[in-house]
């Protein structure tokens, strides 16, 4: 079943349009529903040609446990860079800032006010390369938020 990327125009959000995780666009909407939901917001930023998109996508966000947790979770959003340079440019200088890195995929984790408070680029399905897996990460945020909060946006206010 197509999620709401479908009636977008960016061919790189099209290309997620049927993904089982019920993406978003970046705008308002999304931000009352994570009021509304009191969730935050896992936003994945890339591009139509970006290899590491596409590996993420075909590991984590096709797949439907995966998707799940996400759904369960989160208020997914997905951004074409290409579209909304100024969304990219924010939320890259955070990841560069607290990762001394950067890149696409990025992946950022924000409070329902748009404030960051987690982020990085490419984060396979499960622990490898250096890296955490993507799964573990997702319950990790999520156990915080609903248990330690204020650490979060504590940390969220140092950052912006």
């Amino acid at each position: 079943m197509p999620n709401a990327l479908l009636h977008e125009t960016s061919p790189y959000l099209l290309q997620h349009a049927h993904n089982p995780v019920e993406w978003l666009p970046w705008g308002d909407a999304a931000f009352e529903r994570a009021r509304a939901e009191d969730k935050m917001i896992f936003l994945s930023v890339g591009y139509s040609t970006c290899h590491w998109c596409h590996v993420m996508e075909r590991e984590s966000f096709e797949n439907d446990d995966v998707a799940s947790v996400m759904n369960h979770h989160f208020i997914n959003v997905k951004v074409d860079r290409e579209e909304r340079p100024d969304v990219d440019a924010a939320y890259m200088a955070f990841v560069q800032a607290t990762t001394g890195q950067g890149g696409w995929p990025m992946s950022v984790w924000i409070t329902p006010e748009g404030k960051p408070v987690f982020g990085g680029t490419y984060f396979p399905p499960g622990d490898r390369y250096g890296r955490p897996g993507f799964v573990r990460v997702l319950h990790e945020l999520a156990r915080v938020w609903r248990d330690d909060r204020r650490r979060l946006e504590e940390s969220a206010d140092k950052v912006v």
